[in-house]
């Protein structure tokens, strides 16, 4: 099951889901949600354990998606901002490895290969993305390269 699990190189926030984890942000694009932040910080360490355990299912991320906008709209913070579902991402693909991710790869002078991205789970595509974006600190990419066996 990928729809809850917690990679370890996330293990520095899961412990007390102080920071959304990457199958929580998953499940957020997949049902065409924009959780900020703050507005997890205000849902009760409860509420964050069940974003957590939600299954993945298509009706299940609809109802996740319908949950998320009521539970959010009365947020101090302002409710969660619905975008369009992720359909057709680059995590998504399992065939062709992301122009993102072979360029922060690159910055790390290391290499992947098509066929082990092609070896990968969607989880572990989606953290690969997530974590290649242009702007972000990669601090983690190593870690979850090591994490997935690309990397000696």
């Amino acid at each position: 099951m990928i729809h809850n699990h917690c990679f370890a190189f996330e293990s520095d926030f899961t412990a007390d889901l102080r920071c959304l984890p990457m199958a929580v942000r998953r499940k957020l694009d997949l049902a065409g949600v924009k959780l900020k932040l703050v507005h997890w910080a205000a849902l009760t360490p409860q509420e964050r354990q069940r974003l957590l355990d939600w299954p993945d299912s298509t009706p299940e991320i609809a109802a996740l998606r319908r949950w998320l906008l009521e539970r959010t709209a009365s947020l101090a913070e302002g409710p969660a901002r619905a975008i369009e579902p992720a359909t057709a991402a680059p995590w998504q693909q399992d065939r062709d490895l992301p122009a993102v991710v072979a360029a922060a790869v690159a910055q790390l002078d290391l290499q992947l290969q098509p066929e082990s991205w092609q070896g990968l789970g969607e989880l572990q595509r989606f953290a690969l993305v997530k974590l290649s974006h242009p702007g972000h600190e990669h601090r983690n990419l190593p870690r979850a390269l090591a994490e997935f066996g690309l990397v000696p």
